[in-house]
């Protein structure tokens, strides 16, 4: 398919260049600067997440943030998408496309979390590693947020509603993809091994979140601060 050194150019740009740079648009720097005059970085965990933002800005500010990081998740993967219908005309699950979307879901994910234009410090890429999903395989945002809001009313940590929505999130690839789709072994593979990058990407960013809530530390949701 990719057969001569403009399409292998084509490929990059559009798999791995400018979904890093629609990454790097960290909305809740933007909202926190663009607004409130103010580096959210310098705030609370000093994370730049909607959480973070939620709780140092508001309802406001984070619903603008989690709109914004969502929303270049979906459009670095939709880029993808158009990509090849434009250039190679393949089928939607052609082993090659796949790759790209996943590649282009990492490249989002590692642009938020290393942002270009900030210093390369921003947040831990769940609402980008969401918008990305809802782009690739909408229908697996059904469990995922049914895990996210059970773990959240069970244990009140959106830290830890993260994390295991991220666990869970490769293995709901593999079942969709076999089992829903039919899909071919070598897609599948792409398809599961794409997703498990991410989920361990994800959890790897909420290591120390992880060892908060393994030490009873982490904050709590609606909580009050003591």
């Amino acid at each position: 398919m990719l057969n001569d050194t403009k399409s292998i150019v084509l490929y990059v740009l559009f798999c791995g260049v400018i979904p890093y740079l629609l990454g790097s648009l960290s909305f809740s720097i933007i909202v926190s600067k663009g607004i409130y005059h103010q580096d959210i970085r310098k705030f609370g965990s000093g994370n730049a997440g909607m959480t973070n933002v939620l709780r140092t800005f508001g309802k406001k500010a984070a619903a603008l943030t989690i709109v914004g990081d969502i929303g270049k998740g979906v459009a670095a993967v939709l880029l993808v998408k158009w990509f090849f219908s434009m250039h190679f005309n393949d089928q939607i699950y052609h082993r090659g496309e796949v790759l790209g979307i996943y590649l282009a879901a990492f490249f989002a994910v590692i642009g938020h979390v290393y942002p270009l234009y900030f210093g390369f410090k921003g947040g831990k890429a769940v609402s980008v590693a969401t918008g990305a999903i809802a782009a690739i395989e909408p229908l697996l945002l059904v469990p995922l947020v049914i895990i996210f809001f059970a773990v959240l009313f069970a244990g009140k940590m959106v830290s830890l509603s993260s994390v295991s929505c991220a666990a869970a999130y490769p293995i709901l690839t593999l079942l969709y993809y076999w089992l829903c789709l039919g899909a071919a072994p070598s897609i599948t593979l792409t398809a599961t091994v794409g997703a498990l990058i991410m989920a361990a990407l994800v959890i790897w960013l909420h290591r120390g979140n992880i060892s908060r809530i393994r030490a009873g530390t982490e904050y709590k949701f609606f909580q009050k601060k003591k």
